[in-house]
C-alpha cells in the first residue's frame, strides 16, 4: 500500500493527482503538502509545508511514513518575480531531493517540462527525451527547469534507491487554466512570429494526473515526455476561434518588448520572441510504448475541450 505526499497538491494540477490517487485501492494515504489549501477533499490530507524551508520537509515525510512523493510545487505563472521563482522551483526541489533521500523514501515523481529542452532555432521537429536539456538562460522558467534536471541526473547516479518518474509535460490545458499561454488566444487577433508555425502540443490535465497515479503506484522509473498526439499550430488555432492573426516579424516583436519592458509597459521582455517562435514539439512515444500510459486526448482534441470548458 502506498502512502504518498504530494508538493503543491492544493494547486490546478495537484488537486487533479490528489483526487485521482485517492480514489485508488492500492493507495494507503495521500497527504496534500501546500502552503496553502483549498478545500477538503474526501480521503486527502491537508499539511501545510513551504518547499524553500529546508528544514521542514523531512519531518512531515517521516511524521505520515511517506514511501512516494509527487513533486509538483512551482511557481504557476512565471515571470513576476525570478528570484522566488527560483527559490521554489530549485532551491525547493534540492530540497525535497535531500529530504526523500534523508527518510529512504522509495519514489519520486517530478513534473518537469519541455521547456528544459529550451526554446532554440535548431531544435527537431520532434524531439524525445533523447534531446540535450538546453534550457534557455535568457527564460528563467526554462533556465530553472533545466537545473532541476541536472540536479535529478545526479540523484540518479549518487542515489540510486531512489527511484524516479520525472514527467516532461507539454502545454496542460483544463477547464480552469488561466496562463500566459491561454492569454495569447484572448485578444481580437492571434499573434504569430512571421515565418513559424509555432506549433503547441497540449495534454489534458486529467492524462497527465493520470500519468501521475501510474507513475506513483505500478509504473516503471524513467523519463518520459507528456503529451496528446499530434501538434496545432497557430494558424489553426486562430482558424478554429474565428479570429485573424497577427503576423510580426521576430526583429520588430524584439524591439517592441524591449522598448515595452524599458517604459514599463510590459513584464515581458525580448526573450520572450524564441518562447513565441521555437516552442520545443514532444514527441509522446516513449511514455506511450515504454511506460504504458496513452493519454485520451490528442493535443487537437485537448483544445476543443479546453474550448467546449469555455462555451465555445
Amino acid at each position: 500500500m502506498t502512502r504518498v505526499l504530494i508538493t503543491g497538491g492544493g494547486g490546478f494540477l495537484g488537486s487533479h493527482v490528489a483526487a485521482a490517487l485517492a480514489a485508488r485501492d492500492d493507495v494507503e494515504l495521500v497527504v496534500s503538502a501546500d502552503v496553502r489549501h483549498g478545500r477538503p477533499r474526501t480521503g486527502v490530507v491537508d499539511a501545510t509545508l513551504d518547499v524553500t524551508d529546508a528544514d521542514a520537509v523531512a519531518p512531515l515525510l517521516r511524521a505520515h511514513g511517506i514511501d512516494t512523493v509527487v513533486h509538483l510545487a512551482a511557481i504557476v505563472n512565471p515571470g513576476r518575480d525570478v528570484d522566488l521563482e527560483y527559490r521554489v522551483d530549485v532551491t525547493g526541489s534540492a530540497n525535497v531531493l535531500a529530504a526523500c533521500v534523508e527518510t529512504g523514501v522509495r519514489r519520486i515523481v517530478v513534473s518537469s517540462s519541455g521547456a528544459a529542452y529550451g526554446y532554440h532555432a535548431d531544435n527537431p521537429e520532434w524531439i524525445d527525451e533523447s534531446c540535450p536539456l538546453r534550457g534557455n538562460d535568457a527564460f528563467p522558467y526554462s533556465r530553472h527547469k533545466r537545473l532541476v534536471e541536472e540536479m535529478l541526473a545526479e540523484h540518479r547516479r549518487d542515489h540510486p534507491a531512489l527511484e524516479q518518474v520525472v514527467f516532461r509535460i507539454g502545454t496542460i490545458l483544463g477547464p480552469t487554466v488561466s496562463n500566459q499561454i491561454t492569454a495569447l488566444w484572448d485578444g481580437r487577433r492571434i499573434l504569430r512570429i512571421a515565418g513559424s508555425e509555432s506549433p503547441f502540443v497540449f495534454v489534458w490535465v486529467d492524462d497527465v494526473a493520470g500519468a501521475m497515479v501510474r507513475a506513483a503506484t505500478d509504473g516503471p522509473a524513467g523519463v518520459f515526455n507528456v503529451a496528446g498526439d499530434g501538434r496545432v499550430t497557430v494558424a489553426e488555432i486562430a482558424a478554429r476561434l474565428g479570429r485573424p492573426q497577427l503576423v510580426v516579424p521576430a526583429w520588430a516583436l524584439t524591439a517592441a518588448l524591449a522598448i515595452g519592458r524599458m517604459l514599463r509597459l510590459t513584464p515581458h521582455g525580448p526573450e520572450k520572441v524564441p518562447f513565441l517562435r521555437y516552442r520545443p514539439v514532444l514527441a509522446n512515444r516513449r511514455l506511450t510504448e515504454e511506460f504504458g500510459y496513452t493519454p485520451a486526448l490528442t493535443s487537437r482534441e485537448a483544445f476543443e475541450a479546453y474550448l467546449a470548458a469555455r462555451g465555445r
